[in-house]
């Protein structure tokens, strides 16, 4: 009778993982499909993507690769060296400051913490467009328009990243340690470079991630600075090619376009992914 209910209980959770991964297959597979919608329209003609979706690749990768290439009017190798640039320049900066800002309130105790933290948590109420504005006028102003000090630079003041930061402080750095690392005589910045960032790579990959994909498909922003040519990023020529004229739109060359975008930043998903379940999960752990 035992050995009957313990089969039956076997078989039950076999039942419910193997329900389980169908579900999770499925859900994968939904995920997918627009990148898999995207390489195969890359590989048709206009004319192809007009008629409606096909299932197997066509043969217009390299005619598409090459019309893109040769279109003058989109520096598109620029464009991507340019939102190299200012993505990973936003990327280093952001984490950086950001840790070291929430290293600041969490290892340090004085007067205003509390009010300094609630106002940090405050400026994230902010949509970026209420100040785009003003931005634009002051940017002006300093003789930054055209340039990629206003788009890399304002990086380090981060209160979404600030408050991960934070919060994954709270959950995996004792301050013993930060005591014991001043008992020994070594300095803040010591301290914070040499203990802290070890501790916080977990977290500083996620983030990591996370700035730099928001800095590649940022449209908004390097809109509104950048008018030159040879400066303009990738969301910005891929907007200007899908509003050309009719007779010279080709859908070939935006899904090739698109398709190259995303290049660098499955590559930096690739190099860092192994910590972001980690530094998820623990720098969620307070809320």
């Amino acid at each position: 009778m035992a050995k009957n209910k313990q089969r039956s209980l076997s078989q039950h959770m076999a039942a419910k993982r193997t329900v389980r991964y169908i579900v999770l297959i499925i859900l994968t597979l939904l995920c997918l499909f627009p990148f898999y919608l995207m390489i195969i329209n890359s590989t048709r003609a206009h004319v192809q993507i007009m008629k409606g979706f096909a299932l197997l690749p066509g043969t217009r990768l390299i005619v598409n690769l090459k019309s893109l290439l040769s279109n003058g009017n989109l520096p598109i190798m620029r464009g991507m060296l340019n939102s190299v640039i200012i993505s990973a320049g936003t990327c280093v900066l952001s984490t950086y400051f950001s840790a070291l800002t929430a290293y600041a309130i969490h290892a340090y105790e004085f007067k205003g913490k509390k009010l300094l933290f609630s106002f940090i948590l405050a400026i994230m109420m902010i949509p970026t467009q209420v100040t785009a504005l003003g931005f634009v006028k002051f940017m002006r102003e300093m003789n930054l328009i055209d340039n990629f000090i206003p788009l890399i630079v304002p990086a380090i003041a981060a209160p979404s990243v600030f408050f991960f930061m934070k919060q994954y402080m709270e959950s995996s750095l004792p301050l013993e340690i930060v005591e014991a690392s001043r008992i020994d005589g070594a300095a803040e910045f010591r301290t914070f470079n040499s203990i802290i960032i070890p501790i916080m790579k977990p977290a500083i990959a996620v983030q990591a991630i996370f700035t730099f994909v928001g800095a590649w498909n940022n449209y908004f922003t390097p809109n509104l600075l950048i008018s030159k040519k040879d400066m303009k990023t990738l969301p910005i020529l891929i907007a200007q090619l899908r509003s050309a004229d009719y007779l010279k739109f080709d859908m070939g060359q935006v899904y090739i376009m698109i398709f190259m975008s995303i290049i660098p930043v499955v590559i930096i998903y690739i190099a860092l992914s192994k910590n972001i379940i980690g530094g998820i999960a623990v720098g969620a752990v307070k809320g």
